[in-house]
């Protein structure tokens, strides 16, 4: 029987690679500004090949969970999936606009957190009229007040973790045919951790796809029921979470 499912991210055969220059005097600024006057060829460029022949297919309302260790290839297959990265071989395909948490929320440090959720909020598509009744809500679910009026404070005074917090607060706001994110399930306390958890959920049950690279297996565990594992640019495995998690456990502990 065929696959009545609605796939929403198609990954056929992806290969991607990075471009960097030699290191040593060849690479420096001022030898680059040299090229530009002289109007002389780069040096030759080494190639690293982040993904290798990565296939797999999405499906409406999965929470699917990237893991791997350090270099993986995870957020790189994230920012590919968002159309960031070019793909060298093969396909991405996705419906609608996959958003990476954190980029389409234009966040600007100079202007206060209350104002930057609006313009995060307008930046993803969402009307002034949609927006209004929802700051207050998205400021609350961020935690940023609980310790004094940072709401109205300029971004530049925030810690990482707030500005995280924001960022997927603002994020989270918004129902996604595809959401991606990359570790910000790692910030804020435990209260934060268990709400922003809970909207992962609530955000697949709205029958969107939510990829989650996390280095929390605990928040991976909570809230994928399927896990693809990358080691090396390569999948390992991919299927249901608790299997694939006591793969890679396994193979982190040799």
């Amino acid at each position: 029987m065929a696959d009545e499912r609605e796939p929403t991210v198609i990954v056929d055969d992806a290969h991607i690679t990075y471009r960097v220059q030699q290191s040593g005097s060849a690479s420096s600024p001022l030898a680059g500004f040299k090229r530009i006057v002289t109007g002389a060829k780069p040096t030759i460029l080494r190639e690293v090949h982040a993904i290798k022949g990565v296939s797999f297919v999405a499906y409406k309302g999965e929470a699917i969970g990237l893991i791997g260790t350090n270099g993986s290839g995870k957020s790189t297959l994230l920012r590919a999936i968002a159309g960031l990265l070019p793909v060298e071989k093969g396909a991405i395909f996705a419906s609608g606009q996959p958003s990476l948490l954190g980029v389409n929320a234009a966040l600007m440090n100079d202007l206060p957190g209350e104002r930057n959720v609006v313009l995060g909020c307008l930046a993803m598509g969402m009307s002034p009229a949609e927006v209004k009744p929802m700051v207050k809500e998205i400021i609350d679910f961020s935690g940023i007040n609980e310790r004094g009026d940072f709401s109205s404070l300029p971004m530049r005074t925030y810690s990482s973790g707030m500005a995280a917090r924001l960022r997927f607060a603002i994020s989270a706001a918004k129902k996604h045919d595809v959401l991606l994110i990359d570790e910000a399930l790692a910030t804020g306390d435990a209260k934060f951790r268990k709400r922003s958890e809970q909207r992962v959920r609530d955000l697949r049950a709205e029958a969107g796809t939510v990829f989650l690279v996390s280095h929390s297996e605990q928040s991976i565990r909570d809230t994928c029921e399927r896990s693809v594992w990358l080691e090396s640019g390569l999948i390992r495995a991919d299927g249901p979470t608790d299997e694939v998690m006591k793969e890679y456990e396994a193979f982190v502990k040799k």
